[in-house]
């Protein structure tokens, strides 16, 4: 579906941006502006397809990442509540140890009575505190255990799931996360391609530019060599076929976009060749960009309800 928006997006936007083009070179200025305005339709509508497409993949980042934090934690309680004695040397098994330890310090008693000096007395005393002290930590640190809340391994939990690899491998396949590889292999030719394609828009905006500047730019040009010209248009209302409203329709038309050309045109008449068939006549004759912005300005039709289509223009009488 996110590839269906992306093509209706891009076909409707190479499309208003064409048909946009092509009504500015004619001068219909009406059907550019809705052009302009579907344009900037299909690309708020892009962009949203595109935001709402990367807030889905923060949203599974964070659902991913939450996941991670609650196994990392689920394995530090397991691993808390499965470990042996914090004071390992306080098992059964370490009282041989502890023995040791002891006739080690009975034999430094006799070789300090041997020797005359008399620190036997302080090794059992340093033994019997160091016992208790033990003794007092181990039930303090059960008395935590017990009472203690999930807080630090919760916290733990979320620095350690960075580091957690993937629970449902890469595309399918449990890998160890050693097989990814630290840094991505360098790409030296996407960027290449990058910068021929900025180029390669660059350059084509702006003759676009320039050809749209050279067909809507008003500037002197020479007057044909003919006496007059001539545009023939038929001319349709909506919800009427009257002929009266569509003369009227036709006159409105016609005085409004006789005025869309850059040169004065005093002498501007308007007959009636057939049912809702009309031609105008232009005295003195227009130039070749008047005309293209007259015959623009009729098919753009801005008299209510009414509809113009050009059948055809010329020049006509040419003097002598």
């Amino acid at each position: 579906m996110k590839y269906v928006s992306y093509l209706f997006g891009g076909l409707s936007t190479l499309a208003a941006g064409i048909y946009l083009v092509i009504y500015l070179y004619r001068w219909e200025w009406q059907r550019a502006v809705i052009c302009g305005v579907l344009l900037l339709a299909v690309e708020g509508f892009l962009v949203c397809v595109i935001l709402l497409g990367r807030m889905g993949r923060l949203e599974r980042r964070l659902s991913d990442a939450d996941a991670r934090m609650e196994e990392v934690r689920q394995r530090l309680e397991h691993a808390r509540e499965t470990s042996a004695h914090p004071f390992r040397w306080l098992g059964n098994g370490n009282g041989n140890g502890n023995g040791g330890a002891s006739g080690g310090g009975y034999g430094d008693s006799r070789d300090g009575v041997d020797g005359g000096n008399r620190t036997f007395v302080f090794v059992p005393i340093l033994m019997v505190t160091g016992a208790a002290l033990s003794g007092v930590a181990w039930v303090i640190q059960r008395i935590a255990a017990v009472t203690a809340r999930p807080g630090a391994e919760r916290r733990l939990a979320g620095r350690l799931a960075p580091l957690a690899a993937p629970s449902g491998g890469v595309h399918g396949v449990i890998t160890q996360l050693e097989d990814n590889p630290a840094v991505p292999p360098a790409r030296r030719l996407r960027p290449l391609l990058t910068g021929f394609g900025a180029a390669a828009g660059v350059v084509l905006l702006v003759y676009l530019v320039y050809v749209l500047s050279e067909a809507t730019e008003t500037r002197e040009e020479s007057r044909p060599d003919a006496a007059a010209s001539t545009v023939v248009f038929r001319i349709d209302v909506h919800g009427t076929d009257d002929a009266r409203a569509r003369e009227l329709a036709a006159r409105d038309l016609w005085e409004g976009c006789r005025r869309s050309t850059s040169s004065l045109n005093p002498d501007a008449s308007l007959g009636r060749l057939a049912d809702g068939v009309f031609a105008g006549v232009i005295r003195p004759a227009l130039s070749p960009h008047d005309m293209m912005r007259l015959r623009g300005c009729l098919s753009d039709a801005s008299v209510n309800r009414a509809h113009a289509k050009v059948l055809g223009t010329g020049q006509a009488g040419v003097p002598h």
